[in-house]
C-alpha cells in the first residue's frame, strides 16, 4: 500500500471517528433537553410541611444557663405534586430558640411520598442541660414570665424526586416551623398525664 493510501485510510478514520462523536454528543444533547422538558413542564413544587402540635414534658432552665427540654411534636409533609413522588433520604429535626440548637436532632427514617400523599412523623426531640448564653438565659426567663416563648422545629435534610422512571439528583430541604409554648396564665395547653399538650396547626416555610 502506497504512502497516499495509508493517509487517505487514516483520514477516512478521523472523519468516522469525528462523526460518531458528533452522534454521541447530538445524543446526549437530547435526552438531556428531553429531561429539562419534561422537567419544565411539571414543575415540581416543595412539599408543604405543617406542625400540628407539641407535646413538652420538661422545659427547664437552671443554673448556670443550662436548658433541659423534653418535647414530642406532631409534623406533616403533603406532595402537592399530581405526577411526580419525593423521596426523603435524610431528615433531622430539631429545635432552637432565637436561633440557638437547643435539643439533639432526631433522625426520621427514609421516606417516599407518591403523588398528592400526606406523610406524618411523631419524633421525640431531647435536650439534657444544654448551655445557653446568659443572654439567652436571660431573655427566656423574660418569655416565660411573660407567658409566651417561641421555639423553632427545624428540619433539615435531603430530597429527591422521581418524575416516571426518572430521579433526580438530592436537593438540600430546610423546614421553619413556629411554636409558641404558653406558660402560666398563657398557658393554653392540656394535660396529657405528666406532660402538656399544645395544638398548634401551624404552617411552615419550607426552602428546597
Amino acid at each position: 500500500m502506497s504512502e497516499k493510501d495509508c493517509g487517505h485510510h487514516e483520514d477516512e478514520q478521523r472523519k468516522l471517528h469525528r462523526r460518531l462523536l458528533t452522534a454521541l454528543l447530538a445524543f446526549i444533547v437530547v435526552i438531556l433537553f428531553i429531561i429539562l422538558l419534561v422537567w419544565l413542564i411539571l414543575r415540581p413544587t416543595k412539599p408543604r410541611f405543617v406542625l400540628h402540635d407539641a407535646t413538652v414534658y420538661a422545659f427547664n432552665l437552671s443554673s448556670p444557663n443550662s436548658l433541659t427540654s423534653n418535647l414530642q411534636i406532631t409534623l406533616s409533609s403533603r406532595n402537592p405534586n399530581g405526577r411526580i413522588g419525593i423521596y426523603y433520604d435524610k431528615l433531622d429535626v430539631y429545635a432552637t430558640y432565637r436561633s440557638q440548637q437547643i435539643t439533639l436532632p432526631t433522625l426520621l427514617p427514609p421516606t417516599y411520598q407518591g403523588h398528592k400523599d400526606v406523610t406524618v412523623w411523631s419524633p421525640f426531640l431531647y435536650g439534657n442541660a444544654v448551655p445557653v448564653a446568659p443572654y439567652l438565659a436571660d431573655s427566656l426567663s423574660q418569655d416565660q414570665m411573660a407567658g409566651t416563648v417561641l421555639v423553632h422545629i427545624k428540619v433539615y435534610g435531603r430530597v429527591r424526586w422521581k418524575v416516571g422512571t426518572f430521579i433526580s439528583g438530592r436537593y438540600r430541604l430546610y423546614v421553619n416551623c413556629p411554636a409558641y409554648i404558653g406558660f402560666g396564665s398563657k398557658n393554653n395547653g392540656f394535660d396529657v398525664g405528666p406532660a402538656i399538650k399544645f395544638q398548634l396547626v401551624q404552617g411552615c416555610n419550607v426552602d428546597v
